[in-house]
């Protein structure tokens, strides 16, 4: 089963092209330790919310930009193995200086529990970050797999949910931080795909006509701690 190592960081718009540049030199490695895809979106619709966003989750500074980034692996054990081999490989040291502050970017490594349709090079992304009670699990499965039909409807081509099976604790921002995550709460790392963001904006505008007035069911998370937005894709790698 497919295993995913997603990152959330903030990064000066200046150095967009540099970040780029960054993200395609790192690429090789991680394809040479078994990656069979490597994402990289740009925040272009992420708004700050009340309680938590990608802006308070990276604590990020006037004039940067969310970004929401993933790895695919073909299974836990290769992506465990991979971090475990590049952290002793001395190419890896020769690595640039990164153009953001990496202290502040948080990842993790997350097992799709729901997933419907077909991820398509260049599409537009809503990422979600948020956390759910770990004794909620199948609760939350069936909420999503509930949803899949209606994001098909109004044009998703592709929707994931990621459930936090390998998530550290970070010295200064992490998943759980950043979604306020209480005792016995799992990090969740998921996405929808669009053929574009017309087609995700109207979608919006569609979902919430059509819910309108509708008494909505009881969700097993706090809804109010997470958090999304929509990101365009500036880098897709495949191996």
């Amino acid at each position: 089963m497919a295993y995913y190592s997603g990152f959330v960081a903030a990064v000066p718009s200046a150095n967009k092209e540099a970040y780029i540049a960054h993200a395609k030199g790192a690429w090789p490695y991680f394809k040479k330790q078994g990656a069979r895809r490597m994402v990289e979106c740009w925040g272009e619709d992420v708004p700050h919310g009340k309680q938590t966003d990608f802006y308070r989750a990276t604590g990020a500074k006037d004039g940067e930009v969310p970004i929401f980034s993933w790895i695919e692996w073909p299974d836990r054990e290769t992506c465990d193995k991979a971090w475990a081999a590049m952290m002793s490989d001395p190419d890896m040291q020769q690595m640039p200086q990164m153009p953001f502050d990496g202290m502040r970017m948080f990842w993790g490594g997350f097992a799709p529990i729901v997933e419907q349709g077909e991820s398509r090079p260049g599409s537009y992304v809503q990422g979600f970050v948020l956390a759910a009670p770990a004794e909620k699990k199948q609760a939350y499965i069936d909420m999503a797999r509930s949803a899949t039909e209606m994001f098909e409807r109004f044009g998703a081509t592709h929707q994931i949910e990621c459930w936090g099976e390998d998530v550290p604790r970070g010295k200064v921002t992490d998943f759980y931080r950043a979604t306020e995550a209480k005792d016995g709460e799992v990090p969740l790392f998921s996405w929808i795909e669009w053929p574009d963001r017309a087609t995700c904006d109207e979608a919006g505008k569609k979902m919430e006509a059509e819910m309108e007035g509708m008494e909505m069911p009881e969700m097993p998370f706090d809804g109010m701690r997470m958090f999304w937005g929509g990101f365009a894709p500036v880098m897709d790698e495949r191996a």
